[in-house]
């Protein structure tokens, strides 16, 4: 029973939107995800068919998580991704959840003028330093938890880093996108070790989810 257990591969998913598009690709796959949609208050849920166990966590615990082994694979979007860079392989673009990064502000703001630093208000601090740094660009990032559509209204900052999925709260806010960054979708990602101690069944859930993609 122990050694079955420990056989288990278990799968990390980002609680909410991506959970729940996650659970169709996998029922698609043949991954049979039943508790998943009844689950109440449960965290941890066993595939006794497949030798599966789903975890449900918030989509930076997903990277650490699997980046520290307690998780095999995880599902988590590029967004989470690039902000924290933890160590693991990404295998997958699972093709929804698809938006992007952009830079966003006012319309009567001219960001381009003028030589002073710009303040730019983000929940995503270390993918917006890395951006301005590769531009060449000095900026003051100031981290923002909640409605980060506020910041320039409010004069707290030039402009913001921010995920874009339709711009409609931006426009509702007054802001305009001024440069895209990058496009972002969910990613499936698997533990470096877990990939050499399991690989035969991960590769063969990977086989799985890329044959309905």
């Amino acid at each position: 029973m122990i050694n079955k257990l420990n056989d288990r591969v278990k799968i990390a998913l980002t609680k909410g939107r991506i959970e729940k598009s996650a659970i169709g690709i996998f029922e698609r796959a043949g991954i049979e995800c039943s508790q998943l949609k009844n689950k109440g208050r449960k965290l941890i849920f066993h595939n006794e068919e497949n030798n599966i166990d789903f975890v449900l966590v918030k989509a930076a615990d997903v990277l650490t998580y699997v980046e520290h082994g307690a998780s095999d694979i995880g599902i988590v979007g590029k967004d989470t991704l690039m902000e924290y860079n933890k160590d693991f392989y990404e295998v997958i673009d699972l093709k929804f959840g698809k938006c992007k990064f952009a830079v966003a502000s006012t319309n009567k703001n001219n960001f381009y003028k003028g030589y002073e630093r710009k303040r730019i208000a983000t929940k995503y601090p270390n993918v917006a330093r890395e951006y301005f740094r590769k531009k060449g660009q000095d900026v003051e990032i100031i981290k923002i938890e909640g409605s980060v559509e506020l910041a320039p209204v409010l004069g707290l900052s030039d402009a913001i880093v921010d995920i874009v999925e339709t711009g409609t709260t931006l426009k509702e806010n007054g802001l305009v996108v001024l440069e895209d960054i990058c496009d972002i979708s969910a990613r499936m990602i698997v533990n470096r070790a877990s990939m050499k101690m399991k690989s035969k069944k991960i590769v063969n859930i990977i086989d799985k989810i890329s044959a309905v993609l």
